[in-house]
């Protein structure tokens, strides 16, 4: 199995470019199931989960093409065949997967859904999910492991009050709701800026979609929809994380293909801790900076500071002179990464949803274990500020959500290597 072997104490300088946003593009390429036309993608990332998703697309009928792969493109046509259940060995290598049981359900009026798999951060049940497509006529029940929907009648239109603020869901029940007949409004939704850009697809896809409050949507269904051209976001998260470490062991590093308005949360809290940084229209440069503030950070949902970012901001913290504290409100199980932490030397401790971040004088490099997605960059980020060698496993976790990351560290001068 890979292994990322990380020497700490180079600083970084020069540019990264920042890809395109893993969590917009999944979605939107769950969409291509509302339209027999060909959808053409733009700026997305050559990652493992995209890889995923198009194997679960082409189970189910899509035609793939990657073309020009200095500007990552992609093309997918859902060519509408007898086909619609997703099978448990493709969706339990990835929660997303389960964004294709609204567009899916719109199309043949019933799915079948392998329960989701992906990182273990906790519960994250579908019963929003279901509880919102039940609104708009559908039936479920679920077998050995299965979520099993129809609508026999085919979906329509109703007023749904989701019960909690979900991304996924959001995203499902709107592209459900593209083809459903008649009128929905829609209350309580997501709005990440990765939904803005799938609602931003979908109406150049001919869905008639209108904000009519801060989270409240009206959604005009239609008989079909036509294919398109759409540019995919630069990944925020993406961002965040080597903005951080800019932050963290920079030397004017200069972080580019940003989306500044979608990083206001991290940069709130970088102005509260007084981080070095100069923000320009789609880029931003950062040098190491002595922090001589403690912090109370809590996830939330956007705009609040994002739940992606926590495992990263700790490190940060951990070089506070001051104490800090990060409360978890997303995921009740996303603190995996602080026994690794605390093994190379940092000062943290859990009480029940909070972190209290200690201040640290020196992290030693390490042995560590990846657990997650997020998790597993946090460790990136801490080999890079220790002393000595620090050796991470189970780095396919890293490579589900961060293109050639080893690439782009050692080309700023970080010495970091992958190897068997």
């Amino acid at each position: 199995m890979e292994k990322i072997v990380i020497i700490g104490g180079e600083p970084l300088s020069g540019n990264i470019t920042i890809g395109g946003s893993k969590n917009a593009v999944l979605p939107i390429m769950a969409a291509c199931i509302l339209t027999d036309e060909a959808v053409h993608l733009t700026n997305v990332p050559n990652l493992q989960d995209i890889q995923t998703m198009i194997k679960v697309l082409e189970s189910l009928g899509v035609k793939s093409e990657i073309s020009n792969l200095n500007q990552n493109q992609l093309t997918v046509c859902y060519e509408n065949i007898d086909k619609n259940i997703a099978e448990y060995d493709l969706v339990r290598k990835m929660r997303a997967s389960v964004l294709i049981l609204g567009p899916l359900l719109a199309r043949k009026k019933e799915a079948s859904v392998s329960l989701p798999g992906g990182c273990a951060i906790g519960a994250r049940p579908i019963d929003i999910h279901i509880d919102a497509l039940k609104k708009l006529g559908a039936e479920f029940v679920l077998d050995r492991g299965y979520v099993n929907c129809k609508a026999p009648k085919g979906l329509k239109g109703n007023k749904i009050d989701l019960k909690k603020i979900s991304v996924g869901a959001s995203e499902n029940i709107i592209m459900a709701a593209s083809l459903a007949s008649g009128e929905s409004e829609i209350n309580n939704i997501a709005i990440e800026p990765e939904v803005i850009d799938l609602i931003k697809c979908l109406k150049s896809m001919g869905s008639e979609i209108d904000f009519i409050g801060d989270r409240k949507i009206l959604i005009q269904g239609k008989e079909n929809l036509r294919g398109t051209t759409h540019n995919v976001i630069p990944d925020r998260i993406e961002a965040g994380t080597y903005m951080i470490a800019g932050a963290l062991i920079g030397n004017n590093l200069k972080i580019q293909n940003i989306e500044p308005d979608h990083m206001q949360n991290i940069l709130n809290v970088f102005e509260e801790l007084e981080i070095n940084f100069k923000l320009n229209k789609d880029s931003i440069s950062l040098s190491k900076s002595d922090i001589e503030v403690g912090i109370n950070l809590q996830t939330e949902e956007y705009p609040g500071f994002p739940t992606d970012l926590q495992a990263q901001i700790m490190v940060l913290l951990s070089k506070s002179n001051k104490q800090s504290s990060i409360i978890e409100n997303i995921f009740e199980n996303r603190f995996m990464h602080v026994p690794e932490l605390n093994r190379m030397g940092a000062q943290i401790s859990i009480e029940g949803n909070k972190s209290i971040i200690s201040p640290s004088s020196e992290l030693i490099g390490a042995p560590v274990m990846a657990t997650d997605l997020r998790a597993s960059v946090s460790l990136v980020l801490a080999g890079l500020i220790s002393k000595g060698e620090t050796i991470i496993n189970r780095i396919y976790h890293i490579d589900r959500g961060y293109e050639e990351i080893e690439k782009k560290i050692s080309q700023c001068g970080g010495n970091i290597r992958r190897m068997k």
